[in-house]
């Protein structure tokens, strides 16, 4: 029996997060932007829940915005314990729990809330690792992720794919494939997760040339580690050709260029049996039918 394809090296991934940890204890990040803009989403977004949550683990944390974020806002006395785990220790105040989003170490049933930022489009296994989540989760547990969506660098890929076809006469998959926003609250039901949402929060950010941008990739550990990328490196002339077709195409008229990223929010429930349930099939007190048609207007 085989398992999930393997699309990604986890290996050169780790190596990948390790330096973009060791830039960051330099003081040589500077890419946080997105980081931050998703922990405060999330404490957001735990503002409005009517729980506490006595252990929560913030899963695959490369810094503690979350908990800054969770800090500064009103949801700060919903989580007595808060755990990072990650791949990396990255920029946190304390030493986190290394954990293996794919393997999560974690037993059955011991927690009440987890969330995970900007980590999951990394696994392999996406269905996979949302099952060992909810198992993780006690009954009527929650979980709050988020991750990047396919629109997420679609002006880089154009340019390079353009680039590359241009002048080697065909493209290979440069850059890491992201899930379709549409997939969200899908994934979610196959995992088990009960009351299943998925929105969008489309994020574009303004560069002054696209060398900027890659550098912020690095940063934050995003580049490419695709297992089955192209033999034939990049060479300057692509990488010129690729910013010149960017600079044409992606452009506002002040001369940056634009970079998209789009982060899908994920929310699931571990069930339990007094969550409300949808109504049976043919439960239905009005028919559809009688419930479109016009009212008749009052002042006639």
């Amino acid at each position: 029996m085989t398992g999930p394809p393997q699309i990604f090296d986890r290996r050169l991934r780790r190596l990948r997060l390790g330096r973009a940890a060791r830039r960051a204890e330099r003081g040589q990040g500077g890419a946080e932007f997105l980081s931050l803009r998703v922990a405060e989403d999330i404490a957001e977004r735990l503002e409005a829940v009517n729980r506490r949550f006595d252990l929560a683990v913030d899963l695959g944390a490369r810094d503690d915005a979350f908990a800054r974020a969770l800090a500064a806002s009103s949801a700060a006395d919903k989580i007595g314990l808060l755990i990072p785990a990650s791949e990396a220790r990255g920029r946190l105040r304390e030493a986190p729990l290394i954990a293996d989003a794919e393997r999560l170490p974690f037993a059955e049933a011991s927690l009440g809330l987890i969330v995970s930022r900007l980590a999951l489009h990394w696994v392999n296994d996406l269905v996979g690792a949302l099952i060992q989540v909810r198992r993780a989760l006690r009954p009527d547990g929650l979980f709050l992720g988020a991750l990047l969506g396919g629109a997420t660098l679609s002006e880089l890929r154009q340019s390079l794919m353009a680039a590359e076809a241009e002048l080697r006469g065909g493209a290979g998959p440069r850059v890491s494939p992201f899930l379709d926003a549409a997939d969200g609250a899908s994934l979610l039901q196959r995992a088990g997760f009960a009351l299943p949402v998925a929105d969008t929060d489309m994020v574009r950010v303004l560069y002054e040339e696209p060398l900027k941008l890659l550098a912020d990739l690095r940063a934050m550990g995003e580049t490419s580690a695709l297992l089955d990328r192209p033999a034939a490196p990049l060479t300057r002339e692509i990488v010129k050709r690729t910013f010149e077709i960017y600079r044409a195409r992606h452009a506002v008229p002040d001369g940056r260029i634009i970079a998209t990223f789009e982060i899908i929010n994920l929310t699931g429930w571990a069930p339990h049996p007094e969550q409300p349930k949808p109504l049976r099939r043919g439960s239905a007190k009005v028919s559809l039918i009688e419930a479109l048609k016009p009212r008749p207007d009052p002042e006639t």
